[in-house]
């Protein structure tokens, strides 16, 4: 007979231990909502606010809420034919701080220390369509816009 007990008793130790275990996620530790939803991803009570939050496309029309202190960071995954505009900032509590590098044409990235409670509107846009390389090729005037709210708590 095996003795596998101290071995079983081991891994359900370890087992329940990571079920306690949390990694921040910047959506105030809810599975982020579906594109286009709407659905607020941090910060939807008082309290939830986040150290740190990561923003990308699929946030659009969302609401966060970032901790005095932490940090927002956000990238906007573009294309040469269809860039993304430079983010642009309504509101106050975010103080912009260096994001590193944009390795990629089209590419927007931002980052922002939380630093006064407040409210601050983020936006972009791009293009729906390439711009037309040749004369006889179609084009369109379509935007698509990006909008996020961000809270300091």
């Amino acid at each position: 007979m095996r003795r596998t007990t101290p071995l079983v008793l081991a891994a359900a130790v370890l087992l329940l231990a990571g079920c306690g275990s949390r990694q921040d996620t910047g959506s105030g530790g809810r599975a982020p909502a579906p594109s286009g939803t709407g659905a607020p991803s941090a910060g939807r009570n008082a309290g939830d606010c986040t150290g740190h939050a990561h923003l990308t496309a699929a946030d659009q029309d969302r609401t966060v809420c970032v901790a005095k202190g932490g940090e927002l960071r956000l990238t906007l995954d573009g294309t040469k034919a269809r860039p993304w505009k430079p983010v642009t900032v309504s509101g106050s509590g975010l103080e912009a701080i260096n994001a590193g590098l944009v390795l990629q044409p089209g590419d927007a990235t931002a980052a922002y220390r939380a630093v006064a409670p407040g409210t601050v509107k983020l936006t972009s846009s791009r293009p729906l369509c390439p711009e037309p390389t040749a004369p006889d090729q179609a084009s369109c005037k379509g935007t698509e816009e990006w909008t996020v709210s961000v809270r300091v708590g």
